[in-house]
Order: C-alpha cells, then structure tokens, then sequence
C-alpha cells in the first residue's frame, strides 16, 4: 500500500495534467522523504529525488508524519516507531524536517 499510493498518485496527478509543483509534493510527502537507494529497495524509480525540497514538499512530509489513519499523532510516535522499524536514517529525516518547520512558524515546545 505504502508503494502504491504514492506511485498511483504520482500517476494520476500527471494524467490529470496537475501542476509539476504539485506533483513534486506528492512524490516526496513520505517518510520524511525517500533516498534512491531506499527507493530502488521498494521498487520504485530511483533516478528521481524523493527527499522533500521545497517549503511546500516539507510542510505537507512533515504534516504527513503527523497523522495516522485518522488520527493526529505526535512527531516523538512518528520517529520512535520509525526506529522501532529500523528506519534510523528515516526518523532523523522526520525530525530534522519537523524541527525546521517548527522554526519557521516559531512552534517550538
């Protein structure tokens, strides 16, 4: 599922002829971003960046790690289960993400 929604949603953003700022965000709102390496393991092309570059693609990554299902959850849930998956290198991106956002819009705890 993880593979396929993003994938299927770069697909149809593009058949939709969306704006390539747009579609730019949707390839790179998860995991805090995906590296090509960590691209090639899930099958996905890697000969494009995943990792968020833009204020926008970083705000919508970060506000995507921020909620599961329906649920808003916390930055710490988010990072602790991505190192209890033995995501280390994924939970660092999230924070670091996290934390330039939050100085940016000054929500620091």
């Amino acid at each position: 599922m993880f593979k396929n929604h993003v994938i299927e949603g770069i697909r149809i953003a593009e058949n939709e002829s969306l704006p390539k700022g747009v579609v730019s965000i949707i390839k790179r709102h998860v995991g805090g971003g995906i590296t090509p390496d960590e691209a090639k393991t899930l099958g996905w092309p890697n000969d494009e960046s995943y990792v968020p570059l833009t204020l926008e693609e970083k705000v919508v990554s970060v506000a995507d790690k921020l909620i599961q299902g329906s649920e808003r959850v916390s930055v710490e849930l988010t990072i602790t289960q991505l190192c209890n998956d033995a995501k280390p290198e994924a939970a660092e991106r999230v924070r670091n993400l996290h934390d330039e956002i939050a100085a940016l819009t000054g929500d620091r705890p």
